[in-house]
């Protein structure tokens, strides 16, 4: 599916790839639930995710935790009218340069979280997301700097990249461990 463009099309793709995942999910076998992952025989898979996350319940809480970071971006910038009073999309102690090391403290912030409660944390986390994005209108979704505290980028952008974008990255990442697991 293309890069959602317009209000209709990102809530259209944000649902299906959501549900895509969590039927992937619901459809995995105790042994692929309970194996962990392991793309270390595979070179091509090189980015630091491949090995930092060990299982479903660390793909769905990056995606929990990158939702809150999507819910918490207008609220910290309500009423927001200078560019330079904005507070920024990612945490003060991280830049898009350094979101790797968030990742991780992400990642080492829930190893007690079960599977069940990281499902149960990234349903909600999901169905606020669409909410938020049903309260912007396709203007103030999709046109660059639309608010000043996107920068040059537009608020739909964050949106794209946080649901059907992030949903495609998971279930490509579920795929290949179910995949390894086959073998």
């Amino acid at each position: 599916m293309p890069r959602p463009h317009n209000k209709e099309d990102l809530l259209k793709a944000a649902q299906e790839n959501y549900e895509s995942l969590m039927s992937l999910i619901d459809g995995l076998s105790e042994k692929e639930l309970n194996t962990p992952f392991d793309f270390s025989g595979q070179p091509s898979k090189k980015e630091a995710h491949w090995s930092r996350d060990k299982n479903v319940r660390d793909v769905l809480i990056h995606l929990y935790e990158w939702h809150q970071l999507l819910l918490d971006f207008p609220k910290n910038n309500k009423g927001v009218t200078d560019k330079k009073a904005a507070i920024a999309f990612l945490p003060a102690d991280y830049s898009w340069k350094t979101y790797g090391a968030m990742n991780q403290m992400f990642w080492k912030r829930h190893q007690e979280t079960s599977l069940e409660a990281a499902k149960a944390m990234f349903k909600k986390s999901h169905a606020a997301a669409m909410k938020l994005i049903e309260g912007y209108t396709n203007e103030e979704l999709f046109t660059q700097a639309y608010f000043p505290w996107t920068g040059n980028a537009a608020l739909g952008d964050y949106c794209v990249s946080d649901t059907s974008s992030h949903y495609a990255w998971a279930i490509k990442k579920i795929k290949a461990h179910k995949k390894n697991c086959g073998k």
